[in-house]
């Protein structure tokens, strides 16, 4: 058995309370410093440009401890069903490199799974956060990472038949073993043929948890195995932030959403497995530990040579820019927490429009959150959707290729010049395949779509358009400006 027909990829549920008030934020282009602002060079000057912006209110968060967090997010028991431990090691065998530092049964299975004992006292190996929070760049391993390479273009329920098999076979349908399995099994079955994407290295989470949530009891989370709402097969794709950026939001995620208290939020990873309400209570008290060991997450340096004379140019453009929206950076960083209305970022509108337009899959996700356990216990969460996307922090945005919020674009230089993205290109997913021009993944262009690998920007939520406030800087501007990105 291969290990790919297990993979299986966590998520964040994105949670929201409060409301915001509106402001309006102008979007000043750096001058031209071949031009002055004599009328006689520039007769019938642009008006610049309004960028329609909503402030996201602050959230007093949970807090814990570093150590513990760290702990718990590697070896804790957040997923209660799994393969039964003795299960996984004769399919996979021991994998040694312990990337975790690990000890005991972790020690030798892979980084982005965990070993632990289910409520009924089997040892179990379930997926954990590392699965989509954990990556590589340029070799280097770094936790927080948003995976780049994971591959949703396959149905995770092809094998299952395959391991409910192995499992019968070795433990028996009565055994303890096939009940700490169950809920597992059951998940994966509903999720698989649901959360299917075009391309390789988009992320499904979303579709995720509206399959999770509509086999799920809204007040007490116990399961059903005919869902209480028809969940559709199309799938709408999204890259995953960095978890270093988490400690300067207010939204967790790129349409907004996930609002109010970050610890209950996720909680949601655990809908894959848990029984009841009541094993979610016992989530939700380890999840402040969790949070506080996200908030210590640093980004990385970029590790190639940065031309210092340029970046210095580039930050003046990027100040006079990008910082409106983005922050600034250096000794006294601020960030603004902006949701940036659909009609002025332009970028494609269908991650956005899936929560703020009535469908049935849709009130139902709103109903189950803001009506059931999660909007009601202790630390109550609302789903709050405005439309729009988060202009995000940018530290460390050199390593978060491909870029946009359903990473449709490979390079931060395409990003800057709207004329020169790809309509369908490849990647090799190697982490080592990076342009230090560019800043971001080396890349194929193509004339069609040829298979998984192929980014297609024709696919509805795939596109690549909008974020244009780029084009009107000139080509040794924009040069400066990806210099000084680089620092960040």
């Amino acid at each position: 058995m291969k290990r790919s027909h297990f993979l299986l990829s966590m998520f964040f549920v994105c949670i929201a309370c409060s409301c915001s008030n509106d402001n309006i934020e102008p979007f000043e282009p750096n001058p031209d410093p071949d031009n002055s602002d004599d009328p006689a060079q520039n007769p019938d000057p642009s008006p610049e440009p309004v960028i329609e912006v909503t402030a996201i209110p602050d959230q007093i968060q949970r807090n814990g401890d570093v150590n513990a967090g760290y702990e718990y997010l590697i070896s804790g028991d957040y997923m209660s069903s799994g393969i039964p431990y003795g299960a996984f090691i004769t399919g996979f065998g021991e994998d040694n490199a312990n990337l975790l530092g690990r000890i005991g049964d972790n020690a030798v299975i892979p980084y982005d799974y965990t070993a632990v004992t289910a409520p009924n006292g089997v040892r179990i190996v379930g997926p954990n956060c590392m699965q989509c929070h954990a990556g590589r760049i340029n070799g280097e391993f770094i936790i927080g990472l948003g995976i780049h390479d994971i591959d949703f273009t396959i149905n995770r329920n092809d094998n299952i038949t395959l391991l409910n098999s192995a499992i019968s076979f070795l433990y028996g349908q009565a055994s303890d073993e096939w009940a700490a399995y169950d809920q597992f099994r059951k998940s994966i079955e509903a999720i698989g043929p649901k959360t299917i994407t075009e391309t390789r290295g988009v992320n499904s989470a979303d579709k995720i948890t509206e399959v999770l949530i509509a086999h799920r009891d809204k007040n007490t989370l116990e399961w059903t195995d005919d869902p209480y709402v028809e969940v559709g097969d199309e799938v709408i794709p999204t890259d995953v932030p960095a978890w270093w950026l988490l400690k300067k939001k207010n939204a967790m995620f790129y349409h907004g959403i996930g609002r109010g208290d970050f610890c209950k939020s996720f909680i949601g990873s655990s809908l894959l497995t848990l029984a009841d309400k009541e094993i979610a209570e016992e989530v939700d008290e380890k999840m402040p530990d969790v949070l506080a060991y996200i908030y210590s997450l640093e980004s990385p340096t970029y590790p190639f040579a940065i031309d210092s004379n340029l970046a210095e140019d580039g930050k003046t453009i990027f100040e006079n820019t990008c910082s409106s929206c983005h922050g600034n950076y250096g000794g006294s960083p601020t960030y603004p927490n902006y949701m940036v209305s659909l009609n002025s970022v332009g970028t494609d509108p269908e991650l956005s429009n899936h929560y703020n337009q009535s469908s049935p899959i849709n009130d139902y996700f709103m109903d189950w959150f803001n009506t059931g356990w999660f909007g009601t216990s202790p630390n109550p969460l609302e789903i709050f959707s405005e439309g729009g996307y988060v202009a995000p922090p940018l530290d460390g945005i050199w390593a978060t290729a491909p870029y946009f919020h359903n990473a449709s674009v490979p390079t931060l230089a395409d990003v800057l010049n709207s004329e020169s993205r790809p309509e369908y290109w490849r990647r090799s997913y190697d982490s080592s395949d990076y342009d230090e021009q560019k800043v971001g993944w080396n890349y194929e262009t193509e004339s069609s779509k040829i298979d998984k690998n192929t980014y297609d920007t024709t696919i509805k939520g795939y596109g690549n358009e909008g974020h244009t406030f780029g084009d009107e800087l000139t080509d040794s501007e924009r040069a400066a400006l990806l210099e000084y990105l680089k620092t960040l």
